[in-house]
């Protein structure tokens, strides 16, 4: 049966919506250009009208209609026109405001920006004479052409909000699922484990080799402490000064224990002294178990994990590197969402929680620091010195 991811899911489903969204922008803007275009097409024949209007004026033609003419004439109130002679001396000007300061000179740059622009219509007054009508869009074409980004801006704008508002709650509500899912988990966690413990009593109490009731009774501690860790969530941990290393190689320690010798874990640490740090342990102890189950699984059960310390006079590091399969770099980023695992079993959840109680409930970073496919991954956490 195959395995789907449920981020991979959910990404497939913003890409599908994300190409319908383009292919509509898309559509919506071939038409409103092939509306502008059409428009434009409107305005050139009409100007070919007024053009032909004007011809009839100048010649000696006295077989037409003069009111039909004017009529024509007197139509264009929008459209920008400039006519010349054959050598480029400005005749007629129409729809275009002249500056009372440097008029001319504004009129010869308006004539040169008409002439880049190549719309030009020659009128053909006699066999000798010709005149030029360069024109220009008309400021309603103009809103046309502008307006499909406008309103495209517009759209982009409400979408962005929505989606940002969107996504803010759906966090918010995301955040509550959490709290209630972790404190319901601690909550029902503590009847078993209050009755294993009054069981350990009763077995210590009757004659119970004493190793095995010691080995239940770290696996019911381990048990709490797992409880505790889940109660926690939600809440601002109390923090206290506590030992990075001690706390790091207890938890390697517990990790030792229950995996596999071709699996071999060191830690590495600085010659000089970290001063105990602002912690909330039973958290962080988590953060490292999850990181070495996840190198564990990265490498098949088989290889090594080291996990160095280092730090200057702000900050302290640990870098957990491990020998596994690596992770693309397209990936860096959404290996910490909910959801996201390459395993066929597990909810996707071990490194949200990781980068959650670093980054939330300690202010410090997570990240992938370095990753080569087929030859191991590195993640870096960064944490401030008290």
């Amino acid at each position: 049966m195959p395995h789907y991811n449920l981020y991979d899911i959910r990404q497939k489903v913003k890409i599908a919506f994300l190409i319908t969204a383009l292919i509509l922008v898309a559509l919506f803007l071939y038409i409103s250009d092939r509306l502008v275009k059409d428009l434009s097409l409107e305005e050139r024949n009409k100007i070919e009208i007024w053009a032909e209007a004007t011809r009839s004026v100048a010649s000696s033609q006295t077989d037409i209609d003069m009111n039909l003419v004017l009529k024509i004439l007197q139509s264009n109130t929008t459209i920008p026109i400039i006519i010349t002679d054959s050598n480029d001396n400005i005749l007629q000007t129409h729809n275009i405001n002249i500056p009372e300061r440097h008029g001319e000179q504004f009129l010869q740059r308006k004539l040169r920006s008409l002439k880049e622009k190549q719309q030009v219509i020659e009128i053909y007054i006699d066999p000798t004479t010709s005149q030029y009508l360069y024109f220009d869009e008309s400021t309603l074409l103009k809103r046309h052409a502008y307006f499909p980004y406008i309103q495209l801006g517009v759209m982009l704008l409400f979408l962005a909000i929505a989606y940002f508002a969107l996504m803010s709650s759906k966090k918010a509500e995301q955040n509550k699922v959490w709290v209630g899912l972790s404190k319901e988990t601690a909550h029902q966690l503590g009847t078993p484990i209050s009755s294993l413990m009054a069981w350990l009593d009763v077995l210590s109490m009757q004659e119970v080799d004493k190793e095995i009731v010691q080995d239940m009774g770290k696996d019911v501690e381990r048990l709490s402490v797992i409880a505790e860790r889940f109660s926690k969530i939600g809440s601002q941990p109390e923090r206290e000064p506590v030992d990075v290393v001690e706390t790091i190689e207890a938890a390697v320690d517990y990790m030792r224990h229950r995996i596999s010798g071709k699996v071999q874990i060191a830690v590495h640490t600085p010659e000089k002294k970290i001063a105990p740090q602002p912690l909330c342990r039973p958290l962080i102890e988590w953060v490292f178990e999850n990181l070495c189950k996840n190198a564990i699984d990265a490498m098949d059960g088989e290889g090594s994990i080291d996990i160095n310390l280092s730090l200057n006079n702000t900050h302290y590091y640990i870098d957990v590197k491990d020998t596994g399969k690596g992770i693309a770099r397209n990936r860096f980023k959404t290996i910490f969402h909910p959801g996201y695992t390459t395993k066929k079993r597990g909810w996707g959840l071990g490194l949200t929680l990781v980068k959650r109680i670093i980054e939330e409930y300690h202010g410090g970073t997570i990240y992938v620091k370095e990753s080569e496919l087929g030859r191991g991954t590195t993640f870096r956490i960064e944490m401030k010195l008290a």
